[in-house]
């Protein structure tokens, strides 16, 4: 199952804001959302507006990065056939989304917002204030309270998380790309010596694997709330994965030679996170994902785009 999100910092993507400043607009994203790919006639039939109108919409649509476009051969001449790009489009006002470094774009991801997920029991979705769900139903991870998550952990599988490409929206040229998560193992209970191989994917290419020494349990993660049980994880370790020119690392060390032109950025208004644990992996010893509230670093999932000058 999977649902595509769009993340809007209203600072960064005036096209975007401007996209959906009209009901018109609106109501060609809702219909094409609903029904499917369409072409322009059909858009203007079904929302009984003239063509010429729709058409300048869907231009509109198209050069802010909210619908994909294509044209193909009909019976007589060619047909434009718009596709919807997202289910939901989430307009953050925080300063979670913000300019770190002169040359960097940075984006926080929410645990709970991932918009994929294939997992294996055990597993589970904790918030600050207590357990989401059911543990070790793999179905909770469609709960809608998974908004709040602060701690994921399943055995193998993955999760998948959509960010904002806004380096392309920009028109800015990325020469590194990094991820910085807190990750651990997981074991029932814990297990400082618990070794497991945690994957790491970027739009459809398998980056590298980082294998997680354990699970931790020797004491209170910094922001672990009183309530989650002291024999449960922890903390994790604060991981930097970065690809570039050069190749993939994790902290420095090279995982694999991935470079940043295998992974079509350029193309791609969106750029995806996978990680998980394969079904293969030599060894399969689970996965803890720590957001805010848990564990020692009080973060999302953050995304930073390093720019060209």
């Amino acid at each position: 199952m999977s649902r595509n999100f769009l993340v809007v910092d209203p600072e960064e993507n005036q096209a975007v804001l401007k996209g959906l400043a009209s009901p018109a607009r609106i109501s060609i994203l809702k219909l094409l959302q609903s029904k499917g790919p369409m072409n322009v006639n059909d858009i203007a039939d079904v929302l009984r507006s003239p063509q010429s109108s729709v058409s300048i919409n869907v231009q509109m649509l198209q050069e802010a990065g909210l619908i994909r476009t294509e044209t193909i051969k009909a019976r007589k001449g060619n047909q434009k056939v718009c596709h919807a790009l997202y289910d939901e489009i989430l307009i953050v006002l925080k300063n979670d989304i913000k300019e770190t470094e002169p040359d960097a774009i940075d984006v926080s991801m929410p645990l709970g917002l991932y918009t994929s997920f294939e997992v294996s029991a055990p597993c589970g979705l904790c918030s600050v204030d207590g357990i989401i769900g059911l543990l070790d139903v793999p179905s909770t991870f469609l709960d809608p309270d998974r908004m709040k998550t602060g701690l994921i952990w399943f055995t193998r599988g993955h999760v998948e998380y959509q960010f904002p490409n806004n380096a392309r929206l920009a028109n800015a040229q990325i020469r590194e790309l990094e991820f910085v998560l807190e990750l651990s193992s997981e074991v029932p209970g814990t297990s400082a010596d618990w070794p497991s191989d945690i994957t790491l994917g970027v739009n459809g290419v398998e980056v590298g694997t980082w294998t997680s020494p354990g699970d931790f349990g020797d004491k209170r993660g910094v922001y672990t709330p009183d309530w989650w049980k002291l024999k449960g994880s922890q903390y994790g370790k604060l991981k930097s994965f970065r690809v570039n020119d050069e190749g993939s690392y994790v902290d420095g060390l090279r995982m694999s030679d991935i470079r940043l032109d295998d992974l079509k950025l350029d193309v791609h208004h969106s750029i995806r996170l996978r990680i998980g644990v394969r079904d293969d992996a030599k060894h399969p010893g689970g996965i803890n994902i720590f957001g805010r509230g848990f564990g020692n670093y009080d973060q999302d999932i953050l995304l930073r785009l390093r720019t060209r000058k």
